[in-house]
């Protein structure tokens, strides 16, 4: 069972805390902490995403940001963030390796194997940039089917024309592709 702070829109926690089912129940306001994975490649960025299995809450099957979970009550996105990358990816990162880009909310209520599913987040956003071959990861059978590279632009206009196959955060994008702007300068 995992126990999330309720926080304000600002991602500071309020003093109590909730189920995770419950959370996304009545739409309770919490954290979550993500992390892209990019490189460039021919002068272009470039994303890993994560493939959802179909077993999962919310978006099943669909591509992702490529790692990321929700802030368990009394951790801090970085200790999510390391958490989530070892579990789902078998990557072992240190904090050292992550540039922290900033949050966004990710908010939406939708319905997911027949019930509804209301989300209210706040989301730390998070960039590592260390080398990594696909082939060298370990996925986690429960939460992850596949990865793969992809064009940052591409994943951009997937998310902006809302393709049913991504489920890649907006804001995150927008976070992301600020801090690779400056990077290029």
């Amino acid at each position: 069972m995992e126990i999330l702070d309720i926080v304000d829109q600002a991602g500071i926690p309020v003093g109590k805390t909730i189920e995770r089912n419950e959370a996304h129940r009545i739409g309770a306001w919490h954290r979550c902490a993500s992390v892209w994975i990019v490189k460039r490649t021919a002068g272009k960025w470039q994303v890993l995403l994560q493939k959802r299995t179909l077993t999962k809450d919310s978006y099943p099957g669909c591509y992702d940001t490529s790692s990321a979970g929700h802030i368990d009550a009394g951790d801090a996105p970085l200790d999510t963030i390391i958490r989530e990358l070892g579990e789902e990816l078998g990557i072992h990162a240190k904090p050292a390796d992550f540039v922290f880009v900033g949050t966004f909310h990710n908010c939406y209520t939708k319905v997911f194997h027949g019930a509804v599913f209301k989300n209210n987040e706040v989301s730390f956003v998070h960039v590592y940039q260390k080398p990594v071959n696909i082939q060298d990861l370990h996925l986690q059978k429960e939460e992850v089917s596949a990865v793969r590279w992809f064009d940052l632009d591409e994943v951009w206009d997937k998310a902006i024309s809302q393709d049913s196959r991504f489920c890649t955060p907006v804001g995150g994008l927008k976070l992301l592709r600020a801090y690779l702007q400056k990077q290029a300068k």
